[in-house]
């Protein structure tokens, strides 16, 4: 398996994890970044917005073709989203906006999902 394969299915599966989660149990992925969070409902609402879009993305993903057309338009939005997740959890933790530990989290996340973004396309461009 080439490593850009290697890195879309991880990045496929973390998606999938992550958008099932939100969808499905979004109060247990607020207290496990937080308990400011856990104990705030109105964060279930957008967790779950969150959690079907990231799930599709990650069938999306799983879903393609080495070498297709198709496959690079959807590795470049990867990115797009991934580093936007990453400085938008900079940016909230900078704010204030999340607690430390939730910040720290979803900077980590975000920032790995977009590494695995990044050599994906990379990867998909050099093999077109």
């Amino acid at each position: 398996m080439k490593l850009g394969d290697v890195t879309r299915t991880a990045l496929a599966c973390v998606r999938i994890f992550n958008g099932a989660l939100g969808l499905v149990a979004a109060e247990r992925m607020a207290k496990s970044l937080g308990d400011e969070l856990g104990d705030d409902k109105r964060f279930v609402y957008p967790a779950r917005m969150f959690g079907i879009r990231t799930l599709v993305l990650g069938v999306d993903l799983l879903t393609l073709k080495s070498g297709d057309a198709n496959a690079r338009r959807v590795l470049r939005q990867a990115v797009l989203i991934h580093a936007t997740d990453t400085a938008a959890a900079v940016y909230a933790g900078k704010r204030g906006e999340l607690p430390a530990r939730a910040a720290k989290l979803t900077t980590i996340i975000s920032a790995v999902n977009t590494g695995l973004a990044v050599v994906s396309l990379l990867a998909a461009e050099k093999d077109s």
